[in-house]
């Protein structure tokens, strides 16, 4: 995939005889470049890219809308997992709209919605040419933001709600990060499986319109990291019984404050490490509750499920049929055009960001 990925970014100096004069007449195709690891703000630039030749098994792609996520800040500062080969495109995630396609193609024509199918793509760019393996068809009737945002924060939250624990309607889940994008996938497709939510968020000025934004998405109790280690946890599990599965974004105290409340013989699943601290976990909660620890990546979800089109699939139609339903938004976003791109990647990394930044090409 990085060689096609780099082949992608280098593109054919001469465009094939078809596009020709649709290319000539067009603005050049522009994306954010960097050439080298650092802070975004000093690494990337906006520059004019070449496409590449569009060969038999390729997709030419218009870029409609890509978000910045952390996964994408930390490959641009060389921290990630995976990285890809220098000079890369940002971005891991959006949606385009198909222009033309090579001759093999046939799951995809002109006008088709995709979504990248793995991570590496680039799609902060406005257009390019893909081979068809790493695209993905969405529908065209949901709205571009649930679009743009849906191949990562609602895939996970999919993911470690079906697939650590056999959860009924009544059973309930605690989450820390509660207001990130994953967070706010977990509160809405929980509920509308009838899953309650407990939702642990940092304290902040804003706190009480966090609170009011978090319940009318679906949430059952949202609290702060602080009242977990508060006697008045005991109320909430009144009405709910402590859950069984935790979902874990932060580390650190707020991780060993949340198994306290998990049920023996449950399991914590970490997927994110805001805080940059260990998860630290007492010696007798592994001997006298049998709590299970998990982890949770989904580039190698969908590595592990390559040959399994079947379950990518169903998720998909899972989550597209809930975002028609009205019971899966886009997380909440700000609109950024691409030459404004400075301002969303710092917005994106500044503490107690609660918008996710969308570049509109």
């Amino acid at each position: 995939m990085q060689r096609a990925a780099a082949r992608v970014l280098r593109g054919a100096r001469t465009p094939p005889a078809r596009t020709r004069s649709a290319t000539a007449r067009a603005p050049p195709p522009r994306g954010l470049l960097y050439e080298r690891h650092g802070e975004p703000a000093a690494v990337v630039q906006l520059k004019d890219l070449e496409v590449a030749e569009l060969r038999d098994s390729d997709v030419h792609v218009k870029m409609l809308a890509a978000p910045i996520n952390p996964a994408d800040i930390n490959m641009i500062q060389g921290t990630y997992a995976i990285l890809s080969p220098l000079p890369a495109v940002g971005g891991n995630e959006g949606v385009g709209e198909v222009l033309e396609v090579g001759r093999r193609v046939t799951a995809l024509k002109p006008g088709d919605w995709v979504i990248p199918a793995a991570a590496g793509v680039g799609t902060w760019r406005t257009q390019g040419v893909f081979p068809e393996e790493m695209l993905l068809k969405v529908p065209s009737d949901i709205p571009v933001l649930c679009a743009a945002t849906l191949s990562v924060n609602p895939c996970t939250a999919y993911r470690m709600l079906a697939d650590f624990e056999t959860l009924a309607p009544g059973d309930s889940v605690i989450q820390n990060a509660a207001n990130s994008g994953v967070g706010q996938a977990v509160i809405q497709i929980a509920k509308a499986s009838g899953i309650k939510t407990i939702n642990v968020v940092r304290d902040r000025p804003d706190l009480p319109k966090l609170v009011e934004r978090l319940m009318a998405l679906g949430a059952d109790h949202v609290i702060t990291e602080e009242m977990l280690r508060k006697p008045e946890m005991k109320d909430i599990f009144k009405s709910i019984p402590k859950p069984r599965l935790a979902l874990n974004c932060v580390g650190g105290k707020s991780t060993t404050e949340m198994l306290r409340h998990l049920q023996p013989k449950g399991t914590m699943v970490t997927y994110g490490g805001m805080a940059k601290q260990p998860v630290m976990v007492p010696v007798s909660t592994f001997i006298f509750r049998d709590v299970r620890l998990r982890g949770f990546w989904m580039t190698q979800w969908k590595k592990d499920h390559a040959q399994d089109q079947e379950s990518l699939t169903s998720m998909m139609d899972a989550l597209c049929q809930l975002i028609r339903r009205g019971q899966l938004t886009a997380p909440a976003c700000t609109e950024v055009p691409l030459q404004d791109y400075k301002a969303a990647l710092e917005a994106t990394m500044k503490p107690f960001a609660s918008s996710k930044q969308i570049l509109l090409f």
